[in-house]
């Protein structure tokens, strides 16, 4: 009964996560054979930016297989690289935007680690720059990736002050 009740708690936890997750795998590729389970491999996300229409950032990670990576207990490395490209022909801001804001965030083990990309407004050069990490509740990583679009200066950001 108590083990049921766990069980119930951690689903609907995770379908909590998910759902607030707007990722769209493109590829992925394997990196190591797991006689059992999934093949560990790389995977590629898109992200669209939730609040700059016409921004998709693409984020490639480490995804461990195995039979703990396919039924989703094992932890994924903290190894990401982030690419955010303009991907329409103007951008369209919804709103201001804070000087740094959390944009995604994914769980990468069953309870502890996360995913992050981080949007900040750098408004002298006009440019926004998105910061991917990983983090966790006792021990984070300083394992970081970094890109930057650039936007015309004809289309200044919105920025809240």
């Amino acid at each position: 009964m108590k083990a049921n009740r766990f069980a119930t708690a951690m689903l609907l936890a995770a379908t909590l996560v998910a759902g607030s997750v707007h990722a769209e795998q493109i590829g992925e590729v394997s990196t190591v054979f797991r006689f059992l389970g999934k093949n560990d491999r790389i995977v590629i996300e898109a992200y669209d930016d939730p609040k700059v229409h016409g921004i998709t950032c693409f984020v490639s990670r480490a995804r461990t297989g195995g039979i703990s990576g396919t039924v989703g207990l094992a932890e994924d490395k903290s190894d990401a690289s982030i690419a955010c490209r303009q991907v329409g022909d103007t951008l369209q801001f919804k709103g201001k935007l804070p000087q740094q804001e959390n944009v995604f965030s994914e769980r990468t083990s069953i309870l502890f680690k996360r995913l992050h990309i981080v949007r900040v407004v750098d408004p002298a050069r006009n440019t926004l720059v998105y910061l991917t990490y990983s983090d966790k509740l006792i021990d984070g990583s300083p394992q970081n990736a970094v890109t930057a679009v650039p936007v015309p200066r004809s289309n200044p950001i919105p920025f809240a002050k």
